[in-house]
């Protein structure tokens, strides 16, 4: 999921890609980024010349109503929207048509996009951190789940020249249309929750091979994973010539592999490369080839999610205010592992330990403080202000992009005990 900035960062992002694709290929070629006229964005409309146009934004068939319903019959919030869209690009090529540059230029853009039609996390880390776009410093693009794949639209002649006529008064030159999809646009409100289930029961049909069929924590299939747990990948024909299995963005080397099954101790991974969220877990099996052997690209499984939730290790009221009436407010500072990293999300949870008539709370926070500044890759608190709040001791719970940390049971009267926090 992203904010509302994913739609320039796919059009500066696309952007970059035709840049480093065309100035290769064709001298002095530009790249421009607006509405098409006759110039091209050049001085001259002689001047080889790119020009990338966002023309239409449509809801993704597929996916706009995955995330009804949003709110209860009384206007309540149940879950935070979810905006999925499509973006239609039209790109136009100029340049001396006596040495054909518009068809080349045209070329080397087909060639790009059909070779590489993926926008990887990779391409926009690089958009973002490039410095050609400040404006784009905030955007979490990089970090959704969803990548944005690009495809040409085969225009017929009539629809082509249905799209130009909304260009009133300019000439139609060399152009191909692009669709980009799809974009997911998180909305900005955040629902109260319940208490979490204790248990569920989950039955699975694995798929016949190849890759990972599940992933899970050694204490059982319904056990939350977090960053000292041992999880199980299982599958089939797992053992390769080396295996290793990649976490995110590193890899390891697991102590044991057999066919079916992995272990892997995600204490192992470097606490730089940890967070929250949800990971992308792959099997890599280089091949030993050569004399002697030496490790080749080999194969790859496909990605499967698992989800890490946070733990809450200790929270601190700070800052308490409105003693002796409500409401109160407060900072309350909390210890987290793994650590936050400085871009994602974070929600606090509070629900009252009382049997009548008990309180739920929602607060929004972020992982560094405004004014921080260069702000810290990550962080182990967080410090989230709240308000409007009853006095009274709260089960605190903290999401991180989606995953949400778990609390303790009481073993004898099985009630959630924790961790909790007074607000007095």
């Amino acid at each position: 999921m992203s904010n509302y900035l994913a739609v320039a960062t796919v059009t500066a992002a696309l952007s970059q890609i035709i840049r480093s694709a065309i100035t290769r290929d064709v001298n002095g070629a530009l790249v421009t980024v607006a509405r098409p006229h006759s110039s091209g964005g050049g001085t001259t409309p002689e001047d080889p010349t790119v020009n990338l146009y966002l023309y239409q934004v449509t809801p993704n068939k597929a996916l706009r109503n995955n995330d009804l319903p949003t709110r209860s019959s009384d206007g309540g919030l149940k879950q935070r929207s979810q905006l999925a869209l499509d973006l239609h690009y039209l790109v136009t090529f100029y340049g001396d048509e006596s040495e054909l540059i518009p068809q080349r230029l045209l070329g080397s853009v087909m060639r790009t996009l059909n070779s590489r039609p993926i926008l990887t996390r990779d391409i926009i880390d690089t958009t973002i951190n490039g410095g050609s776009f400040p404006y784009l410093d905030t955007s979490d693009l990089a970090e959704a789940v969803e990548t944005v794949k690009f495809s040409q639209i085969p225009f017929s002649l009539e629809e082509l020249s249905k799209l130009w006529s909304v260009f009133l008064q300019t000439p139609y030159t060399l152009s191909v249309a692009f669709q980009g999809t799809v974009v997911i646009i998180d909305g900005l409100e955040s629902p109260s929750t319940s208490l979490p289930v204790r248990s569920s029961n989950i039955y699975v049909n694995p798929f016949r091979q190849p890759v990972i069929e599940s992933i899970e924590s050694s204490a059982g299939a319904a056990a939350p994973i977090d960053a000292t747990t041992t999880v199980l990948i299982k599958g089939r024909e797992l053992r390769g010539d080396i295996t290793e299995v990649k976490f995110g963005a590193v890899n390891i080397t697991p102590a044991q592999v057999s066919n079916t099954l992995i272990p892997v101790d995600l204490a192992t991974v470097p606490a730089a490369n940890m967070r929250a969220g949800v990971q992308a877990v792959q099997i890599i099996q280089p091949l030993l080839i050569g004399s002697p052997a030496t490790p080749h690209p080999g194969i790859e499984s496909g990605a499967a999610a698992v989800t890490v939730v946070p733990v809450v290790n200790n929270i601190q009221v700070n800052n308490l205010n409105g003693a002796g009436a409500d409401p109160r407010s407060a900072d309350l500072v909390i210890q987290v592992n793994p650590n936050i990293g400085k871009s994602q999300r974070i929600v606090l949870m509070l629900n009252e330990r009382v049997s009548n008539d008990p309180m739920a709370y929602t607060f929004v926070g972020s992982p560094v403080p405004a004014g921080v500044n260069p702000p810290p890759e990550s962080v182990s608190s967080v410090t989230i202000p709240v308000s409007g709040v009853k006095a009274g001791t709260y089960l605190a719970r903290l999401m991180v992009d989606g995953a949400t940390s778990q609390l303790t049971v009481d073993g004898v009267t099985g009630e959630f005990n924790g961790p909790v926090v007074t607000i007095a």
